[in-house]
């Protein structure tokens, strides 16, 4: 396997860099231009939502109820996750900008079955602040990997949602995001309407690392998490690569309660 040169050339890849500042300057310029929201068409700034929007997308991420520090999914009665207690999770923990309930749910659907490729800077700009604001810091020097999409997904939608959100918020957070990291090795099954455990046999050996990545902090970008199966199966690949951490950056989270497999697999 080859080296990896990011490694080898820290320097090359500053958080804060000089290119980093100009376009964080350029953002906040964009940001005060008047537009309409992404959801309920009001008026809002820089192609985001409005005040309302906002605060109706990330209510229940920000209502205070418990959450697994693994897999960020709301904890049950029984402060139990559903997800972990099945199987110890590879990856060492995740950052959800919102859940996957409504009106949320509108804005992946807007970004996938809609085509608004468009979209994945504000989206991603929601998961920045996720970032910025969760308890732990991501490393100064963690790498960028969005999740490979199937060749019928791309050709479908034209473009691999995962890899926008993660180009746009690398530029976001200064960080350097490297797609060819991560291989997509077969098709598989599309996981959309798959039950928890069609779920996890249908993520086996999908993916693949071409190079070795020793003592490297790898963070995956998906656009949304259902029981975590996918982030699992990629986390021992990385890992197996020599990744000496692998965390999971996601737009949403889809609530335990909502799944069409409500019955433990």
């Amino acid at each position: 396997m080859a080296d990896l040169p990011v490694l080898r050339e820290p320097a090359r890849y500053p958080r804060v860099g000089l290119r980093h500042r100009f376009y964080l300057a350029c953002q906040a310029g964009i940001a005060l231009v008047p537009t309409s929201c992404v959801l309920c068409q009001g008026r809002a700034k820089g192609g985001s939502l409005c005040v309302f929007c906002h605060a109706a997308v990330m209510r229940s991420m920000l209502d205070g109820r418990p959450r697994c520090l693994a897999c960020c999914l709301a904890l049950d009665a029984a402060m139990q996750c559903p997800d972990c207690v099945q199987r110890l999770p590879a990856f060492d923990r995740v950052i959800a900008a919102f859940d996957y309930a409504a009106p949320g749910d509108l804005l992946i659907h807007y970004l996938k079955a809609g085509r608004r490729f468009t979209s994945a800077a504000m989206l991603a700009g929601l998961l920045a602040q996720a970032v910025r604001h969760a308890t732990l810091a991501l490393p100064d020097d963690a790498i960028l990997v969005p999740v490979p999409a199937s060749r019928a997904s791309i050709r479908e939608r034209g473009f691999n949602p995962a890899a926008e959100v993660a180009r746009c918020l690398a530029r976001q957070l200064g960080m350097a995001c490297r797609p060819g990291l991560l291989l997509r090795a077969q098709e598989g099954r599309r996981q959309t309407h798959l039950g928890r455990i069609e779920r996890v046999s249908s993520s086996l050996a999908l993916y693949s690392c071409p190079m070795r990545v020793d003592g490297a902090a790898i963070v995956v970008v998906d656009d949304v998490m259902t029981t975590g199966s996918t982030l699992h199966s990629i986390a021992q690949v990385l890992k197996a690569a020599g990744a000496a951490s692998v965390c999971g950056l996601v737009l949403a989270r889809t609530p335990y309660v909502s799944r069409p497999d409500q019955q433990p697999g």
